[in-house]
């Protein structure tokens, strides 16, 4: 059931965060910028995805309607495309005798059961196209993201193969880039090697995958974490929260590209007297529905399914 069903817009065409309200029935351990997380029991975790949208790390006041669902969607169809070990143990919530059926209602869609992990400190990203942080690193004489990138490249190039640029998580603010050097001294030579070729793998076949349906995934981020000393990949996968996707047939090299994600509200965010900090300005009704269809429009192409068609319901 879509999300605008269940959580409709005040007179203002605001829509309040999803969930509404906390799930009392399970100990809240965390929230983000966009998901809640609650401990179901010793083992296992339950990862809720809101429809709250941030920008240069301020979460706005308006929602984005479906956009939960969607990361939770395109998390599912990767997780069971990819079948690479991660922490997905069902996204079916009847066996939680806690849960209220308004809970049920309010979680469908967009909540994940899984495996507790413990989480690597390391943000793995892994580009293909030189853009974004990247390309004005490089412009302006390099650094931890392009320090093996040969001479000559143009914002938006296809890079000769893609490369591993990992970076620290950080809890607030932005994440920030390492060396290999700085990374294999966090995490020591084996473990760096085991998880640049994971990422690098998944990578190319979810970028394989992409562009048969006529979409460039430019670059992504992924994290990993250990379950009984499995490692496992974890949290959201290929989302627009978490990748760069492009239109194949608007990719244009030396160029600003769209993408299908926040892009759109941060361009409006631009353009606004604002100086980045909280408060954010009010966003229109029509840059949230125009949001809105860039991530279901990345939705539809990615899996090849009508997003109102889709099964939110129980998955097991």
């Amino acid at each position: 059931m879509p999300s605008s069903t269940l959580n409709p817009p005040d007179s203002n065409g605001t829509r309040a965060p999803l969930p509404c309200r906390r799930v009392p029935a399970l100990p809240h351990i965390a929230s983000g910028k966009v998901r809640e997380i609650y401990e179901i029991d010793p083992e296992k975790l339950l990862f809720v995805a809101t429809d709250r949208i941030s920008a240069y790390d301020v979460v706005l006041d308006q929602t984005i309607p479906d956009k939960g669902r969607v990361l939770t969607g395109l998390s599912l169809h990767f997780f069971d495309l990819l079948d690479t070990p991660n922490h997905l143990v069902t996204t079916d919530l009847t066996g939680l005798s806690s849960l209220s059926e308004e809970d049920r209602r309010e979680l469908s869609g967009r909540a994940m059961v899984v495996r507790k992990a413990e989480v690597i400190p390391v943000e793995c990203v892994v580009r293909g196209y030189l853009y974004g942080s990247s390309w004005r690193e490089y412009r302006d004489g390099g650094g931890p993201t392009t320090e093996h990138l040969p001479e000559g490249l143009r914002m938006a190039d296809k890079l000769p193969e893609p490369i591993f640029t990992p970076a620290t998580k950080a809890t607030t603010g932005h994440d920030e880039n390492l060396t290999e050097a700085q990374t294999r001294d966090i995490l020591g030579d084996d473990l760096y090697e085991d998880l640049r070729s994971r990422s690098i793998d998944i990578y190319v076949r979810a970028s394989d995958y992409a562009a048969e349906r006529g979409v460039i995934l430019a670059d992504t981020k992924f994290e990993f974490g250990f379950s009984n000393g499995e490692l496992l990949l974890i949290d959201e996968v290929l989302t627009p929260d978490s990748s760069r996707y492009w239109p194949a047939d608007e990719w244009a090299p030396g160029n600003e590209i769209p993408s299908f994600d926040k892009q759109y509200v941060r361009e409006w965010l631009d353009h606004q007297p604002w100086d980045k900090t909280p408060p954010a300005p009010h966003v229109p009704g029509e840059i949230v529905e125009g949001t809105r269809a860039r991530y279901v429009e990345a939705f539809e192409r990615i899996t090849g399914t009508d997003f109102d068609d889709y099964p939110f319901g129980t998955v097991s």
